[in-house]
């Protein structure tokens, strides 16, 4: 697996995987409140963010150079390059379950290190998505904060996490 910058052309194949209306929350919070999503929706949300130079939208290819996974990495605030938030993970509904998740969250977390220099990275998941929490932990992150979140599908409940990267 490999990383590269996330290109327009990722959007239609991302939005796929989103099969259901829950998948799309457990995935983008209330980021785009829309089921379906079109192919270019998830690129109309990233382009502004983009240009702004503290997102990072990556995605994940096999060794054949197919789209497997996606996520995106950005600095929460303006003022802080310590610490960086991970958001959007995911990955083709064929490839979960084995592996691939943690694979490439790994060299996310490598491309922080060696490309951001940040110190910290946090990420949130919904305590309804065991799954992905399994996987975060899986790689060393750790539950720091519970919230409440009110989404147009109900009030599911937040878990934040975070990880620290020792140089």
């Amino acid at each position: 697996m490999i990383l590269r910058d996330y290109r327009k052309e990722d959007s239609p194949i991302i939005a796929t995987w989103l099969r259901t209306e829950e998948e799309l929350y457990k995935w983008s919070a209330d980021r785009f409140n829309k089921y379906p999503l079109e192919e270019n929706d998830i690129e109309y949300n990233y382009a502004p963010q983009i240009s702004a130079g503290r997102f990072f939208p990556l995605t994940a290819e096999d060794e054949e150079g197919n789209v497997i996974g996606h996520f995106i990495i950005r600095y929460p605030r303006e003022d802080d390059d310590s610490s960086v938030r991970f958001g959007f993970v995911i990955l083709a509904p064929e490839h979960r379950g084995k592996g691939f998740g943690k694979e490439m969250l790994f060299l996310g977390i490598k491309y922080v290190k060696e490309t951001l220099g940040a110190k910290r990275i946090d990420l949130g998941v919904f305590e309804n998505n065991e799954s992905a929490k399994h996987c975060y932990e899986a790689v060393g992150f750790k539950e720091y904060n519970k919230r409440d979140c009110k989404l147009p599908i109900g009030d599911w409940k937040c878990i934040d996490m975070e990880m620290f990267i020792n140089e």
